[in-house]
């Protein structure tokens, strides 16, 4: 099933569009059986979930972390992550750029955007955003590279807010890349869209889909 379930997903969308496979409550059974089939970006939400996760897969996987990351768990994460798409606070950016100096890597981030209504959910303002990226500060942070922007819309069944939220944060993304990110190839990704509102996301301009559900399923207890 699981396989079959990514085939379809992959032929409904653009090669240049990445898929991160959510495998957030999905024992390592079920994400091998994804691995199988070739696919090797898998998202968790929790670092202690990933964490009891990693090291009975293959060392292949790209880890992406997608939830909302402490500060203190930033060390159990920077030795192995292969992107951090929710930073969420110049805090958190600042933890992750340290970290990371202490064992020479540098990581892969995404300024993660507050676009949607619900207040629970983390990520910058627009304004914050271009005070970070014309900053001395994060020209100084050599051990993060910023790639791009994330965001989650609105919970809700009304597509056009949705596609609106995405717009808005696509709208974020061109600036973003005109005025402070010019000269960097890397900064070249727009993660937005999950499996109840990925085609919008799509339309709108993403270039990383977070799905769970649509590739493994109803959500189980590991």
């Amino acid at each position: 099933m699981i396989s079959d379930n990514i085939a379809s997903l992959k032929r409904q969308i653009p090669s240049s569009v990445k898929v991160v496979a959510v495998s957030k409550g999905w024992p390592v059974s079920g994400i091998l059986e994804a691995y199988n089939t070739g696919h090797r970006i898998f998202g968790e939400n929790r670092v202690q979930e990933l964490l009891s996760k990693k090291d009975l897969l293959p060392g292949d996987i790209e880890w992406h972390l997608i939830g909302h990351l402490q500060t203190n768990k930033v060390k159990h994460v920077v030795p192995f992550i292969s992107m951090i798409q929710s930073v969420d606070s110049i805090r958190l950016l600042r933890a992750v750029n340290n970290a990371a100096l202490k064992i020479n890597r540098r990581i892969d981030c995404l300024l993660q955007f507050h676009i949607a209504e619900e207040q629970s959910k983390y990520g910058f303002t627009m304004d914050e955003v271009r005070e970070l990226a014309g900053s001395d500060e994060l020209a100084r942070m050599e051990a993060v590279r910023i790639c791009g922007v994330m965001g989650m819309a609105t919970f809700t069944d009304d597509m056009e807010q949705v596609r609106d939220e995405f717009k808005y944060l696509n709208s974020c993304y061109r600036e973003l890349s005109e005025k402070f990110f010019t000269d960097q190839e890397h900064f070249s990704e727009v993660s937005m869209g999950m499996s109840g509102d990925y085609t919008v996301a799509i339309e709108e301009g993403s270039t990383i889909i977070r799905i769970g559900s649509i590739i493994f399923g109803r959500r189980q207890e590991i």
